[in-house]
Parts: C-alpha cells; structure tokens; sequence
C-alpha cells in the first residue's frame, strides 16, 4: 500500500508539473536549441531567415593555413571570460561576508527592527539599468559626488574618471554590483537565520560559550545549505552579468563580460553564428561551474524520504 501511495504521488505531482515543463521548454528549451545551431552556421542578422551554411566547428576552432581561429583562439573571447570569472569570484564573495554580517545585525533583536530590514532591500528593487546610470553619475570625474567626497577627504588629488580608465573601472563596476545585490544576500541568509533552532543558541548560553566559538561552531554550520544555496543563486547572476557592465562601461574590453562579447558579436558585428558560439560557451561554462559547485558544497536537491 505504502508502495502504491508514493507511485501515485510521483505520478500526481508529474501531471501537475507538466504545464510549467511545457512552457519552459517552449520558452527556453527552443532558443537554446536554436543557439546551438546558428553556433555552427556561418548566419548573419542578414541571412538568419535562409541563406547562411553549416561550417561545423569553425566558430569554436579552425586551423586554416597554419593560423588559428576561431573562439579558443580569440584573446579578446578569452579576456571576457576572465572578466567574467573575476567579477564573479570578487562580487560575490563581497556580498557573501556583507549579507552575512548585515543578515546577523537584521536576525537580533532592536526597535524599528521590520523597518530597518524592508529599507535594506531598497537598491536591490531598483532595476539594474537605473543603478547603473545613478553610480555613472556618482562616480563621473566632473560632476560625481563619489569624487567630491574623496577630495574633501583629502584621499585623491585631482578627480578621478572611475569608468574611463582600465585600472578603476573594474572597481566601479564591484562597487555598483555589491551595492546592489548584497540585499538579495541579506534576504536569503536572514531567512536562513530565522530558520535555525534555538535549543542550540540556548544550550550554548547555558554553557558559557563565547559569541566568537558560537558563530563559528554553531550559526556557520548550521547556516551552511541556506549559504550554499544563496552563493551558487548569486554566482548564476553574476555569471551572466551583462546590464550593469554594458551601460555603466560600454565598448571597454578591460571590462567585457562574455555576455557582452556575445552581444556585441551577434548585434554590432552582425556575426550571428559567432555570437552564438560565445553564448553556448557561456551556457557551458555557467553549467559545469553549478554542477562543480554542487558536487563539492553537497546540497541536495533530490527528496530523501522512504
């Protein structure tokens, strides 16, 4: 009996699930698939009703004449990628150790506690784009308050252009990116606060225990799959980072994301199958990092019941 229950569960929960598989294969499944394929066309923005020809993999690698080309042979394809990676690693591990400590301030208890944390979740309700031209502003050489501040302060000499040089327009776009999405942390991880049981905290006080060794030996492993969890969510995200770089430091390589590259292969270049080729690539890469990342953090996300 029990048997037959849980077969009928699976299949209940398998007819429930089957709209929403349709509409994601509908609405992701099919572009992906399409991608895939202009990835090894030569099609164009031209040519993408007909026309264009399969070349195989001469988009990702071809030797022709003793010359490489084609992405893994493309500098430009790989200084995006490692743009994208060190975005990713900086940002996240930024808002990582904010969230958290902003997440322990939130989860104790003080008055106007329930303002204070809707406040928090402020510059991640503005929208990217909107963000992204407030701190352009910010941090223009002329005009910026960021620059008016430091001068005050005595920490720079002259104003700096924050998004026109190589070796400060990463740091604005860090900036940017950990204003914005350390709230999104905070929110994850204070859930994950409120979640944990309070016999623990209560045992610890009991004994004596320090708030230091409580933190390290009690909150950070207990908090582990809420923190794994929100750490691969925010690694997604920053992987595929494409609106805050595009408008905050346009046409600069120094800065380039492979979603940036991707666009502005497939649109500025019209190289259709090329753009594509670096959008797989990115799927790919996005892809293995989360099984990776998976594999080693040990979240499971199957259903452990008997």
């Amino acid at each position: 009996m029990r048997a037959t229950l849980h077969s009928s569960r699976r299949r209940a929960a398998a007819l429930f699930l089957a709209p929403m598989l349709l509409v994601l294969a509908a609405s992701a499944g099919w572009p992906l698939l399409r991608t895939i394929w202009f990835s090894f066309t030569d099609a164009t923005l031209d040519t993408i009703g007909g026309g264009y020809q399969f070349i195989g993999i001469a988009n990702y690698w071809e030797v022709f004449e003793g010359e490489t080309y084609g992405l893994f042979a493309d500098d430009i394809w790989w200084r995006a990628v490692g743009n994208t990676v060190k975005f990713t690693v900086v940002s996240v591990s930024l808002e990582t150790i904010f969230g958290l400590a902003i997440a322990l301030l939130l989860n104790a208890a003080f008055p106007l506690r329930g303002w204070a944390r809707a406040a928090i979740l402020i510059p991640w309700a503005v929208p990217t784009v909107v963000s992204a031209k407030m701190w352009a502003w910010m941090l223009n050489d002329q005009f910026g308050i960021i620059n008016d501040m430091l001068l005050h302060l005595g920490a720079i000499d002259a104003p700096v252009a924050w998004t026109a040089s190589a070796d400060t327009a990463f740091a604005a776009l860090i900036i940017a990116d950990v204003w914005k999405t350390t709230p999104f942390m905070v929110l994850l991880l204070l859930a994950g606060l409120q979640m944990l049981p309070r016999d623990c905290y209560d045992q610890a006080k009991a004994d004596g225990v320090g708030a230091f060794r409580v933190f390290f030996f009690v909150t950070l492993p207990l908090l582990r799959p809420a923190l794994a969890v929100a750490v691969i969510f925010r690694a997604l995200d920053a992987l595929r980072i494409f609106d805050l770089i595009y408008v905050l430091t346009p046409n600069n390589e120094a800065t380039a994301s492979m979603s940036v590259f991707a666009k502005q292969e497939m649109v500025d270049f019209s190289k259709l199958g090329y753009g594509s080729a670096a959008s797989v690539m990115l799927f790919v890469t996005i892809a293995a990092l989360t099984v990776v990342y998976i594999r080693m953090s040990g979240i499971n996300f199957g259903d452990k019941r008997r």
